[in-house]
């Protein structure tokens, strides 16, 4: 039996190259192939770096769909399913909406997919394949990866690794709440050892993808000194309440921690209340966690959002000024997304404030359009006030001015203007990114 997975791009622009910063390994893939049968024949296709050979001959094909590539993912199946190739979807947009992505798909699978793919992949065999299929929470222990797929892809120089899922903070715009339900669990350290010691030749940095490293302090502590014997760099995303704890941080620093995503969102507190974020907050704010993390040699990729109903003109300005104030080696300006199935989305649609009935499918939709009615700006302001704050902080003399912030660690140093210089590169190009291809001309199918 043969089988292909593809992992869809958001879109494509006609004469564009494929955004480099959003080019990085798609882990998803490898857990399910490292679940996958060793007699099932499998190919790996990756729509942000290759054309996809419809015509080559497959039994079923597998697509992760996420809420920003489902109109590339639904394009991708209608080619198949017109060739008369069974098409699997799962992935957090299947869970949020699965009713939608059921309409694309001979199979849907919805929750943590590695507790029930060998079962798919028995009933695909024998000709068997129900319409659904739901994960339950699965032990991760059983979570194998196998990257074989991804050799000779031409991927950002960065190994990623998972040691846990899931966040226990109810943060209205998140949809890590709704797919795990507020649930943090840490993978066996063994398991995540053993990916690192058959990494360490290839990658120099690796990115621990959690949803919150900090998930849960005590369990984070049993493993740092674990990581520290394996002697590799490594950056993750946590929630800034760990910042705070200055032993925590250093032993993130003893163990390679070489940076940290945070995300800090806004500099509003009636913002943060209104996204149930209080614990950006806590002691004080930000300026003692980020001197913490200064102290022990650890680079900040902070993260800012905008539209939310406090917001004002100064807002985007304010968040810059702050950003480089603080030398955050990188950072992210822009709108706040009301992901389906979060909070978010459900208060939006009942004030009445969404301007697309589903932003991810419209037609008229862009990366980087507001899909709702701020409160006190208009769309456009807000639009525009992310790219003007990008501009600002990947200007070039807030990329000099930064650097000095970020001299502590050679390899961070060696590594922060090809970084820096990559953004600056791509502020425009984000810029009004159609969601799937434009190029496509075909004609989506839908299962009858």
């Amino acid at each position: 039996m043969r089988l292909t997975f593809i992992h869809p791009a958001i879109g494509h622009r006609e004469g564009e190259a494929y955004l480099r910063s959003w080019q990085m390994e798609p882990l998803p893939v490898a857990a399910l192939k490292g679940l996958t049968p060793g007699d099932v024949e499998t190919r790996f296709y990756d729509d942000r770096l290759e054309l996809i050979p419809y015509n080559e001959p497959t039994d079923a094909v597998a697509i992760s769909v996420e809420t920003y590539t489902a109109r590339r993912a639904y394009q991708i199946a209608s080619e198949y399913r017109k060739r008369g190739v069974k098409v699997i979807m799962g992935g957090f947009h299947a869970t949020l909406v699965p009713d939608e992505v059921a309409r694309f798909a001979d199979a849907l699978v919805t929750g943590e997919a590695e507790a029930i793919w060998q079962e798919a992949i028995d009933d695909l065999r024998h000709g068997v394949l129900k319409r659904r299929y739901h994960g339950q929470q699965t032990d991760l222990r059983q979570v194998r990866v196998d990257r074989s797929l991804f050799e000779g892809k031409r991927y950002l120089p960065i190994g990623l690794i998972e040691t846990g899922r899931g966040c226990r903070f109810p943060c209205e715009f998140c949809a890590v709440q709704t797919f795990y339900q507020r649930k943090y669990r840490r993978r066996d350290i063994d398991n995540v050892l053993a990916e690192l010691q058959q990494l360490k030749s290839q990658k120099k940095m690796f990115f621990f993808v959690d949803d919150n490293f900090a998930g849960s302090l005590r369990e984070s502590r049993e493993i740092l000194p674990e990581l520290a014997h394996a002697g590799v760099r490594w950056v993750t995303q946590m929630s800034i309440n760990a910042a705070h704890d200055e032993s925590f941080v250093r032993q993130l620093s003893q163990a390679g921690c070489r940076g940290v995503l945070i995300g800090f969102e806004s500099l509003i507190e009636d913002n943060l209340r209104q996204m149930n974020k209080q614990v950006n907050t806590m002691k004080g704010g930000f300026d003692n966690a980020l001197a913490n993390l200064r102290k022990h040699g650890i680079a900040v990729y902070g993260t800012f959002v905008f539209g939310y109903d406090h917001d004002t003109p100064e807002s985007f300005g304010d968040a810059v000024q702050y950003a480089r104030e603080q030398g955050m080696y990188i950072a992210a300006f822009n709108h706040m997304t009301p992901f389906p199935g979060t909070p978010l989305y459900t208060r939006l649609e009942q004030e009445g404030r969404l301007r697309f009935e589903r932003w991810w499918l419209d037609d008229n939709y862009r990366y980087n359009d507001l899909p709702f009615l701020p409160a006190h700006l208009t769309p456009q302001q807000v639009t525009e006030g992310c790219l003007e704050a990008r501009r600002d902080f990947y200007s070039w003399r807030s990329i000099f001015q930064r650097s000095w912030h970020n001299r502590s660690d050679f390899f961070m140093f060696r590594n922060y203007f090809p970084i820096n210089m990559m953004h600056h590169n791509e502020i425009s190009s984000r810029n009004g990114y159609p969601l799937g291809d434009e190029r496509w001309r075909g004609k989506l199918l839908e299962v009858m």
